[in-house]
């Protein structure tokens, strides 16, 4: 359960003096967000009143967040929340699906580094490749970081 939901009442529709209430601003603010946002359209009524859902309360949120506290324009907040609304959306409750992996564990994968010969072997070949000092010093630097990053995913799994 998120923050929004601990502020939305449990209801279908809301007036706008609830939605007003709830948002904490005034109703002209709220009309003037329906001309400037598309994805915030209240239903209206037989009568014309709108009629708010919890889905138009919660998107009048993220608009007050926006704009107040982000401090987003209007043409800015509005870019964000088509961005997002375009974006697939996954509940929060629910974790990522994992993909079960079908390569060895990371254990089992033989490395370039696992058996590094001695200095003098890895000295003769660098001088065949061509490599000046510093490309060998950097390359052994290198080695030895990713050595030490091996290590550490290691001991995290």
């Amino acid at each position: 359960m998120t923050a929004v939901d601990n502020v939305i009442p449990d209801k279908i529709f809301f007036k706008i003096g609830e939605v007003c209430e709830l948002v904490g601003v005034q109703a002209h603010v709220l009309r003037y967000w329906e001309t400037e946002f598309p994805t915030f359209s209240p239903q209206k009524n037989k009568s014309g009143q709108r009629s708010y859902r919890r889905k138009d309360v919660e998107v009048a949120l993220k608009i007050k967040q926006l704009l107040y506290k982000e401090m987003f324009t209007i043409a800015g907040a509005r870019q964000k929340l088509q961005a997002e609304s375009r974006a697939p959306q996954k509940p929060a409750d629910e974790a990522p699906a994992v993909k079960p992996s079908t390569k060895a564990p990371v254990s089992d994968v033989p490395t370039l580094f696992d058996d590094l010969p001695d200095s003098s072997v890895i000295e003769s070949a660098a001088a065949s490749t061509g490599l000046s000092d510093e490309q060998r010093k950097a390359l052994r630097k290198l080695a030895v970081h990713l050595i030490e990053l091996r290590e550490m995913l290691a001991r995290t799994r």
